[in-house]
């Protein structure tokens, strides 16, 4: 039987602290310096609620059809070592994931790995006969630590 999850995950140096790293990561304000998504759609509308950052804070979003609609939620936050966000997609299709990244120090600076954990639904099944979400979600994830990599780097300038 074939599992029922997928796990997609990337990881990269940065060369930066970890405390300036999770800044970044755990306060979804900061996410449209480097998130791969935010320029999807011009027109994203993004509303927070809850504590600015930490376990408690919550970001939604909705967007055109190629942004769809959902909600974060950071369940769990360790400065400077994780953040752990479940993921509520409603459009354009239902899921429910898990992302948790890790930032461990390494040299003068930092690893930091972003990882994503999901059932596998009806539709990333059909999705998965054309294209895997490793695939799928893989170069995002590169683009996103790209540019969390030079707004970190930058930030210490």
């Amino acid at each position: 039987m074939a599992d029922d999850t997928y796990t997609v995950q990337r990881s990269t140096l940065i060369a930066a602290g970890p405390d300036r790293i999770y800044e970044q990561i755990a306060d979804f304000h900061g996410w449209r310096n480097w998130s791969p998504w935010e320029d999807i759609d011009p027109d994203l509308r993004r509303t927070y609620s809850g504590p600015d950052s930490g376990a408690g804070a919550v970001y939604t979003w909705s967007g055109n059809r190629k942004a769809g609609r959902g909600r974060m939620e950071i369940t769990e936050a360790i400065k400077p070592a994780k953040v752990a966000i479940e993921i509520f997609f409603e459009k354009p299709f239902k899921a429910r994931n898990e992302t948790v990244f890790r930032i461990e120090p390494e040299g003068g600076g930092s690893v930091v790995t972003w990882r994503m954990t999901g059932k596998k639904t009806l539709m990333t099944r059909v999705m998965g006969l054309f294209v895997s979400m490793e695939k799928f979600l893989g170069p995002d994830f590169e683009k996103g630590l790209a540019r969390l990599k030079a707004s970190s780097e930058r930030a210490g300038d």
